[in-house]
């Protein structure tokens, strides 16, 4: 992995991309601002799940677009088809967002597959834990997401002590959930930490040595 901590990374061709040398520079400038930098590497692949974890602040999400921004990067989220409805579409177009209809009989797993068949280029960022506060488990849609595809899953874990975001080792998906999940949880073991202990996932307390705490 390369271990160099700075504001940016390289980035192949083949990887979907967005923005201009100005809007990275902006991301950069904000990371560079506010202390945070980057490690690992980005894969030179077109379609990926990219999944980020821990998850429990508003910051979390400031601070990965800042870092999407930074390198250049066009991460693609599923929201519902109907928030596409007027002036809205081309806006959430231009940001990433995917539409999906939830009431599909192959559910949101099957139009992501649908969505990453479709395009050349995909990089699908989701939020396993799929919540702010203190998820018992995480959600296996990402994975069943990567399989169904046949895509990698990239793990990106956020680091408050440090003010760090690494990228992990792409993660190929080989139908064993548990085995794989302890696969990416050694990975955030090492190299993530929540910035509110109290809210962090089941999983990431157990990898990280936390204690839990429900919210129930």
């Amino acid at each position: 992995m390369n271990k160099v901590s700075t504001t940016q990374l390289p980035v192949g061709g083949q990887v979907a991309r967005r923005g201009n040398g100005f809007s990275r520079l902006l991301g950069r400038g904000f990371l560079r601002l506010t202390g945070w930098r980057l490690e690992g590497a980005i894969p030179d692949l077109p379609k990926m799940v990219l999944i980020g974890a821990p998850h429990t602040s508003n910051m979390d999400g400031i601070v990965a677009i800042a870092v999407l921004t930074a390198l250049g990067l066009r991460a693609g989220t599923m929201i519902k088809d109907t928030a596409f409805k007027g002036a809205m579409g081309p806006v959430l177009r231009w940001f990433g967002a995917i539409p999906v209809n939830r009431r599909a009989a192959h559910g949101v797993v099957g139009e992501s597959v649908e969505a990453f068949n479709a395009n050349e280029r995909l990089l699908l960022l989701i939020a396993p834990e799929g919540t702010r506060t203190s998820a018992r488990e995480w959600k296996r849609g990402f994975y069943l997401i990567a399989q169904g595809a046949g895509v990698p899953i990239l793990p990106a874990a956020i680091d408050y002590a440090r003010r760090i975001v690494t990228f992990g080792p792409a993660l190929t998906p080989n139908g064993d959930y548990e085995a794989d999940l302890a696969r990416l949880l050694s990975f955030y073991r090492d190299h993530a930490s929540p910035r509110h202990s109290a809210r962090a996932s089941a999983p990431i307390c157990a990898a990280l040595g936390l204690d839990f705490r429900s919210a129930a």
